[in-house]
């Protein structure tokens, strides 16, 4: 399953996770104001696991601030659910279906949007898998597909996306690129190997095309989320309520981030307001990288 947001599978922070549900945490999510500028208008941007979500929560707040956007994902009728909420908010999107794990379906991705709209201003690469099932498994249980998958979409693809991005960029004069990484892009828990790989790597190829890129006018960081709302975080914590109260205190902030928390720090890494700001990691953790 290729997801975009953040979740916990045994109680480990996992970030990429598919998912739009919120759950209750002790202390709610504070109300985010809609921004009164367009900082995107007339701007294209792609969002990849965009059908729920950190992913959905980004194109929409795209849209919202102008942007034509396309959304992209597996999931036909959760894509369409968010090219309406974008066009609800005033933007215009279309959605174009793609498994990131199939190379001639990134090809055709970008195709269409070319075709589409003639350029591309940003990308935010946000699918990932938690991978194996989403169920933990240490090094040695990994099997060889398994670890393949994951490494296929959270590292493959995202390259393979970024070389369609660059090149256009570099045709265009410039743009912006935000990769989703994780907490675990620093550091590692057991029971999720090839997910905490994965996120190292990407952490490693977003501070390469950064450097590789900077005197061209363009820019590519990451983002760094905590525990996120999603249904994958609403199957682990089953309606336990102490479970739930462990997860919210495992954060200093004492409640799950939401995925419209993560998207503002996306849309400011793909503005102009973030003109001298390439190669870096932005957490959305709640503070769990502050005491570590």
């Amino acid at each position: 399953m290729i997801v975009s947001s953040a979740a916990t599978v045994t109680g480990l922070t996992v970030a990429g996770i598919t998912g739009a549900n919120q759950v209750q945490a002790q202390q709610a999510a504070p109300t985010v104001a809609p921004p009164t500028n367009q900082r995107f208008s007339g701007k294209v941007v792609l969002v990849t696991g965009s059908t729920s979500g950190i992913g959905r929560a980004t194109a929409v707040a795209f849209a919202r601030e102008g942007a034509n956007v396309i959304v992209t994902g597996r999931r036909t009728n959760e894509g369409e659910e968010t090219v309406a909420m974008v066009k609800e908010v005033g933007g215009d999107g279309r959605f174009i279906r793609a498994d990131l794990r199939v190379p001639e379906q990134i090809d055709a991705l970008f195709q269409q949007t070319l075709s589409a709209y003639g350029r591309l201003d940003a990308a935010f690469n946000n699918a990932g898998i938690a991978g194996n099932n989403e169920q933990p498994a240490n090094t040695h249980e990994y099997t060889f597909d398994s670890w393949n998958e994951v490494m296929m979409v959270n590292l493959t693809a995202v390259w393979r996306c970024m070389k369609h991005e660059i090149t256009q960029m570099l045709k265009q004069g410039g743009g912006a690129i935000v990769n989703t990484g994780s907490t675990l892009s620093l550091r590692a828990v057991p029971g999720i190997p090839a997910y905490c790989a994965s996120k190292h790597a990407l952490m490693g190829l977003t501070e390469a095309a950064a450097i590789e890129y900077a005197t061209r006018n363009i820019r590519v960081n990451i983002v760094l989320p905590g525990p996120i709302n999603t249904p994958l975080m609403d199957r682990y914590l089953g309606g336990n309520a102490t479970r739930q109260a462990e997860m919210n205190n495992s954060v200093p902030m004492k409640r799950l981030g939401n995925p419209n928390e993560v998207a503002k720090a996306v849309l400011w890494l793909c503005s102009n307001e973030a003109s001298f700001t390439t190669g870096t990691p932005t957490f959305v953790d709640g503070g769990i990288s502050a005491r570590e």
